[in-house]
């Protein structure tokens, strides 16, 4: 197939693209600038030069591709607009490739969040493959859940024979190249702060998996995935947080420590990060599984740990 990639120069997408590749796949990816196109060179895809805000360079670049993977983002806006400005940014692009693809059949493979359907807490049970991404509001504005306009304008396109489907994001793919995740900002309070922090008793459950994996899947999603459908890129599903903070401060050589559940407490250790830390994400990944075939083969989160390649530099 020939497809179009955007954001592979990121964290996803530098094994997105060799993924593709090594199955066969021609791949071309969206540049804007020189670095990032060399970037794209040397993973073994074409360049097309141009940005996130030409929709119509990215609706040509569509249309004249066999399929689509999209994992780029507007970071620039997260400063000023927050997720919601970022979401508000990115549903004009989904639209633009649900117009250049309508009526084709053709794949459209779109990241999004493991959070998107609520968490353990808001369920009651570990998620699913069949839980719909939660409807947004004015009041979801300044949450994660603001970006699920997104999920839900691309499963939308299923009803316009666009073969479309959303990728959920483990909270952590980790990697010998992560640099900006949660795993490394988490890896950076502890340093900060002398202890490796986790909520209350820190049984509240996060998930992982390792970026090599997760590209496997977006590779399958848009080989074979049904139109329509949603799949977990998940494969720790459910790690008590206390654990990743004693691995993490273990490696550190410093203690891990309950921070007590409160709102002075909480936010004057995890900062900006309060809200994710503190939320519940137990997850299936069975039916993304049976369905597509994908079985992850990486090392697992506390694996990687072990590794010790994210504390290279400590």
């Amino acid at each position: 197939m020939r497809v179009f990639v955007t954001g592979g120069t990121g964290h996803s997408g530098s094994y997105i693209i060799p993924e593709l590749v090594t199955a066969g796949h021609e791949v071309t990816g969206l540049a804007r600038s020189d670095t990032a196109a060399a970037a794209l060179s040397a993973l073994g895809a074409k360049v097309r030069r141009g940005d996130l805000q030409d929709l119509e360079g990215l609706k040509e670049a569509a249309a004249d591709s066999d399929g689509v993977i999209h994992v780029a983002h507007r970071q620039d806006l997260l400063p000023s607009g927050g997720v919601a400005a970022v979401a508000a940014a990115e549903l004009p692009i989904m639209l633009a490739y649900g117009e250049a693809l309508a009526g084709t059949g053709k794949p459209l493979v779109a990241a999004g969040s493991i959070g998107s359907p609520g968490s353990g807490r808001d369920l009651g049970r570990p998620g699913t493959e069949d839980d719909p991404a939660l409807p947004v509001g004015d009041e979801h504005k300044g949450t994660l859940r603001a970006r699920n306009v997104v999920e839900a304008a691309v499963i939308g396109l299923a009803e316009q024979n666009v073969r479309s489907s959303v990728v959920r994001i483990a909270n952590i793919a980790h990697s010998t190249t992560d640099q900006g995740g949660f795993l490394p900002t988490l890896i950076a309070l502890a340093k900060e702060r002398g202890f490796a922090g986790y909520p209350g008793d820190g049984e509240n459950r996060w998930n992982a998996v390792h970026a090599r994996d997760a590209a496997s899947l977006f590779r399958l999603a848009l080989e074979k995935g049904p139109a329509g459908s949603y799949w977990h890129a998940v494969e720790d599903g459910g790690i008590p947080f206390r654990e990743i903070a004693e691995a993490i401060g273990s490696r550190l050589g410093v203690p891990a420590v309950s921070v007590p559940l409160d709102e002075l407490m909480l936010p004057g250790y995890f900062g900006f990060l309060t809200n994710v830390a503190t939320q519940s994400y137990p997850t299936s990944n069975l039916i993304t599984r049976r369905t597509l075939g994908w079985e992850p083969a990486q090392p697992r989160l506390l694996a990687d740990l072990d590794n010790g390649h994210y504390f290279s530099a400590t």
